[in-house]
């Protein structure tokens, strides 16, 4: 990723339109991981394999009286419909709805011991996956035939459902063996006699497809599981007439059918009967290889199976990574916050004017400071910015650099006439230019900037520097509050502001890795500044390039959350995308620029190894992420137990919840705005990681990203008295 120098700020410069084509790109992925969900969804959860009892409900109305008194074997096709028994003494051995990777090759080996072959009727999700009990069935000379893709019951299936079960396991045998096969067994069908309307109408739709359905007229019964002996009885062949016999070599445990298969087949061959595959005993030979294309479509199915198994396994694992390590952070920000606060409540109680720092007890910074404003046509707001900090309990002076303003921006300032108030006029040539400008004219050693669309209380200013006390820190971070936070989209900006931004201060600052210290307010030695260079034009966020810029030359960089600043937040969907987009890419210009920290020493590594890792994983990662998340949560709700997606869903807000309670506790606010909390997972959380992608992309193509200035709603009003908080703070224009 490539770092840019910005030579403007204002121009409403877009990426170029070969960009867009990341959405594209984006909307493919997430159509494909859907499509490879449905199918995972669709092969594992909508049917299963287990209680194997007879779907007899309905009427036989419609069924032939050839089939319901028929032969178990019925061919259907060509429209014509005939039914075949196996001869006198022989019996078509069937198992359903395996393969098994337990029971199927127990069973094998006993077949192997007698010496004697049978037709698997296989499930086409199961063989897909155990394709080598599938190859070794045939291998071992038995017979495949198809018991559907996920063993649902045909008769009450909607047609498009019958074609995809029967064609998929189709495609399934193919894929795996080779040969095309074609018997198939209706799973939940029984003898001729139990066939229904439903039935009979799946049976000529397989027949359309080629397939003869193959009954039975012995039913073991193993699927109840009722004993060896029971399942020996059930088994005994009345008279010499030919029978099919039906077992299971899947769906449970099958250790009784293991057994009473062993016994069974040697009280057949002591009475005479040949036991054998279906095909065999009726004279046909029902596997036959398959073409080439249908060994490609064959192929090809079984490949796509597998491999969006692959991608929700891998998927499965990542959110799991990712839960922890959301859970992990929940923990240390809270842990963080909490430690945090312990020791400024030490520092108030010992009188200091700082936490964990060497401060001397009972002192206070007291000397003058020069507060910069750059100002951009900054006219709607810039009257309340400059009377707030000029209402300041602490000596200032004010320089507000107006950058090329068309909009009367310096004749505003100029006009008020409040004394300690400069105004520097100059050409645009972006905020970093305005910043240094004011640097240069500034008196004090001490400055603080604030952007024009800001106000401060009157103790703003004074608690803000205090830490200075301590000679290692080189900035300090306040506290920015979102004054606009009517409605909902205010309430949902308002608790990123508490939540999101201040949390993590806290924690940068015991972990002494902060970032950023905001362009709304921000103090800072001015020989700190000058030994960093100034404030660089290289990337978007301005205040992030030289909070890490002055990390990485050793100084300490606090928060001060007593130090209030009110701003205007963005009032509607697009002008909240448009400052988060430069946000987040000035940010990935910011990390990359300073990449070298992760392996510097000192105050520079612990930016590097503890702040920009916890950015890359947070701020990057796990938004580019979430698009899966919100994917896999959908698939959840259709596929898998909703309750239970359900209750995870409401813990993870419980724990935002709880988290957002704290936050709001520790600075003074009212949890009111907190019943827009769940609403948030359904707008704002898209629209962000979305910017996250963006910006990942843009910042990846190499593009130019130009500044995109705010609109201005001229909402603020001049702090009222001493006492912080939004309704005296920044009231709503009239």
């Amino acid at each position: 990723m490539s770092v840019r120098r910005q030579t403007g700020r204002r121009g409403k410069g877009a990426a170029p339109a070969s960009v867009r084509a990341h959405w594209l790109v984006l909307a493919a992925v997430i159509l494909a991981l859907g499509f490879a969900l449905m199918v995972q969804g669709y092969m594992n959860h909508l049917a299963g394999i287990g209680d194997d009892s007879v779907s007899s409900s309905g009427s036989a109305s419609a069924v032939p009286e050839a089939v319901s008194h028929g032969g178990p074997v019925v061919d259907a096709r060509g429209g014509s419909v005939r039914t075949v028994s196996p001869p006198a003494l022989t019996l078509a051995l069937t198992f359903d709805d395996g393969p098994d990777p337990v029971w199927t090759p127990k069973i094998l080996d006993v077949l192997r011991k007698h010496h004697v072959h049978a037709t698997f009727f296989v499930v086409g999700s199961a063989a897909i996956d155990h394709p080598d009990l599938v190859r070794r069935i045939v291998a071992d000379g038995n017979e495949i035939g198809v018991h559907t893709l996920t063993h649902t019951d045909l008769g009450t299936a909607p047609a498009w459902r019958r074609q995809l079960e029967v064609q998929g396991a189709g495609n399934a045998v193919i894929g795996i063996t080779g040969q095309a096969a074609s018997l198939l067994r209706p799973p939940y069908s029984s003898e001729n006699d139990a066939i229904t309307n439903g039935t009979w109408s799946a049976m000529q739709t397989v027949a359309r497809q080629g397939y003869l359905t193959v009954l039975s007229t012995v039913d073991s019964e193993d699927w109840r599981r009722p004993g060896v002996a029971a399942i020996e009885r059930n088994l005994t062949a009345a008279g010499p007439h030919g029978q099919v016999l039906l077992m299971h070599d899947g769906g449970g445990n099958r250790a009784q059918t293991v057994a009473a298969l062993d016994s069974a087949l040697s009280r057949f061959a002591a009475k005479g009967y040949h036991v054998t595959t279906v095909g065999h005993a009726i004279g046909i030979d029902s596997m036959r290889p398959a073409t080439t294309a249908e060994k490609l479509s064959g192929t090809a199915f079984v490949w796509g199976i597998r491999v969006s198994d692959f991608i929700v396994s891998a998927i499965t694992w990542a959110l799991l990574a990712a839960g922890i390590v959301t859970f992990i952070r929940a923990v240390l920000v809270v842990g963080f916050a909490a430690r945090h606060r312990r020791a400024a409540r030490r520092s108030r109680a010992e009188g200091s004017g700082r936490r964990r720092v060497d401060v001397p007890v009972g002192g206070g910074i007291t000397e003058p400071v020069t507060v910069i404003v750059p100002a951009y046509n900054e006219s709607a707001g810039i009257e309340a910015a400059v009377r707030s900090i000029a209402a300041s309990s602490h000596p200032v002076e004010i320089i507000v650099v107006d950058d090329g303003s068309s909009d009367g921006t310096a004749d505003v300032v100029e006009a008020l006439g409040l004394p300690g108030v400069r105004v520097i006029r100059k050409e645009n040539g972006g905020k970093p230019s305005a910043l240094n400008a004011g640097l240069e004219a500034a008196s004090p050693d001490l400055v603080v900037m604030v952007d024009g669309d800001t106000v401060f209380e009157p103790d703003t200013v004074h608690a803000l520097i205090q830490p200075f006390a301590d000679p290692r820190v080189g900035a300090i971070s306040g506290n920015t509050k979102v004054a606009n936070r009517g409605g909902v989209l205010g309430a949902w900006q308002h608790i990123e502001y508490v939540v999101g931004f201040n949390l993590d201060r806290r924690l940068f600052d015991v972990a002494e890795c902060m970032p950023t210290v905001p362009g709304a307010i921000g103090a800072f030695r001015r020989d700190a500044l000058a030994a960093v260079g100034g404030v660089s034009d290289d990337t978007l966020a301005e205040d992030t390039d030289l909070t890490m810029a002055l990390c990485r030359d050793g100084w300490r960089v606090v928060y001060q959350e007593d130090a209030r600043a009110w701003t205007e937040a963005p009032a509607d969907l697009g002008a909240l995308w448009k400052q988060r987009y430069r946000w987040c890419y000035g940010t990935l210009q910011a990390m990359w620029k300073h990449r070298g920290a992760m392996v510097q020493r000192g105050q520079a590594g612990k930016l590097g190894r503890r702040g920009l890792s916890y950015l890359l994983v947070f701020q990057v990662l796990l938004p580019l992420f979430a698009p899966v998340v919100d994917v896999f949560a959908v698939y959840g709700l259709i596929f898998l137990d909703p309750v239970r997606i359900g209750a995870l869903w409401l813990a993870f807000l419980l724990v935002q919840c709880l988290m957002a309670a704290y936050a709001f506790r520790l600075d003074h606010e009212k949890l009111r705005p907190l019943w827009t909390l769940p609403l948030q997972q359904f707008v704002y959380r898209q629209l962000m990681y979305l910017v996250v992608i963006q910006s990942v992309v843009t910042a990846v193509a190499g593009v130019h990203l130009r500044w995109h200035r705010m609109e201005r709603y001229g909402s603020l009003r001049v702090p009222a008295g001493n006492q912080p908080g939004p309704d005296t703070a920044a009231s709503p224009a009239p």
